[in-house]
């Protein structure tokens, strides 16, 4: 491209000069000048990354670069030389002499671009490699967190559910049975998944299911659950042990402190390009918001999804319409890359 610019350029100020130069004269002479250039840049990049202009550096590197670009200027002057005699047929020192004239500060001027052009990719490179090196700590410390806060989670899950068991040791012994082979399937399903943030929503719900099990032993025919999942929001993608946690509390406040039965509601739907989870329960609900004391379940999930979505996530405790207390959620929604599979990425 600087080839045929410079020649374009010879050859409009020939013409108007009144000197018959051809068009490929013009670019035969131009390429010759911008080939040779090439050539002695590579040796310039070379010697730029090896000395370069940092703290420290800088005498030694302007000592060696200026005299190398003397040396460059020299050399371009000499293989332009050999080049223009092959394509004149004149005697080298000819060809020579105008060069020593025409070329040799614009010699030093190129030697001195091509440094500063290497120097600035160099350090954009740098840049850009400390940019993804500070990326990759952010990503680091964030999942460290998102994996404290799950470690943090499954206690929290067990204990309770061994206390559920506990209360039934001397009241339901078939009972109690039955809810540790549930509570191994569960712990099993939980630890398969160790370490993944993110699950299918399909996934989850089994997950859930094993949950839902345990607490239906527990309090039989006084809880019941509704679910309402819309097919297409199976194979989105939800943080893991996201729902367990909520019915949980929905079933802690809603259902055992009273002795009529009651009902669990969980639904989850598509939304404006976003996943919409919904628990409630038909308890007594909340008369004042301020009644709400989170602990650790709902606190935990509000700072997983914060890790995990930031700003792109909503998360409410609200009351419901017929009573009890309604937990709303929306993620974005992703689809997971293989539907329908067992595990996640």
């Amino acid at each position: 491209m600087l080839g045929l610019s410079f020649a374009s350029q010879f050859y409009i100020s020939s013409a108007k000069a009144g000197l018959e130069v051809s068009w490929k004269q013009a670019v035969d002479y131009a390429l010759g000048d911008w080939y040779v250039f090439a050539l002695l840049s590579v040796p310039v990049v070379r010697l730029a990354r090896r000395f370069r202009f940092e703290a420290g550096a800088w005498a030694p590197s302007l000592s060696v670069h200026a005299l190398s670009s003397v040396l460059f200027s020299l050399a371009y002057m000499v293989i332009r030389a050999w080049v223009g005699q092959w394509q004149s047929q004149a005697a080298f020192k000819d060809v020579f002499k105008p060069l020593m004239v025409k070329t040799w500060h614009f010699n030093l001027l190129i030697y001195w671009v091509i440094v500063a052009v290497s120097n600035a990719f160099d350090y954009y490179r740098k840049y850009r490699e400390l940019e993804l090196h500070a990326s990759e700590l952010e990503k680091g410390l964030a999942q460290a967190k998102l994996q404290a806060l799950q470690m943090q989670l499954n206690p929290h899950f067990l204990f309770n559910t061994l206390h559920s068991i506990s209360s039934l040791m001397h009241k339901d012994v078939e009972a109690a049975d039955r809810m540790i082979t549930r509570l191994s399937d569960l712990l099993r399903a939980a630890l398969e998944g160790a370490g993944t943030q993110e699950v299918p929503l399909r996934q989850e719900l089994k997950m859930l299911e094993l949950y839902l099990t345990i607490e239906q032993i527990r309090f039989g025919s006084r809880l019941s659950v509704k679910m309402n999942i819309a097919p297409e929001t199976l194979d989105a993608r939800v943080p893991s042990l996201i729902l367990q946690p909520l019915v949980e509390n929905a079933i802690r406040h809603g259902i055992e402190p009273r002795a009529r039965p009651g009902c669990i509601e969980l639904e989850a739907r598509r939304q404006d390009g976003a996943l919409a989870l919904v628990v409630g329960d038909d308890g007594a609900g909340l008369a004042k918001p301020e009644q709400i004391k989170e602990g650790v379940g709902l606190s935990n999930t509000r700072a997983r999804l914060r890790e995990l979505y930031g700003t792109a996530h909503q998360f409410q405790l609200i009351r419901g319409a017929k009573g009890g207390v309604r937990v709303e959620l929306s993620i974005p929604f992703r689809k997971e890359q293989n539907p329908g599979s067992s595990s996640s990425t």
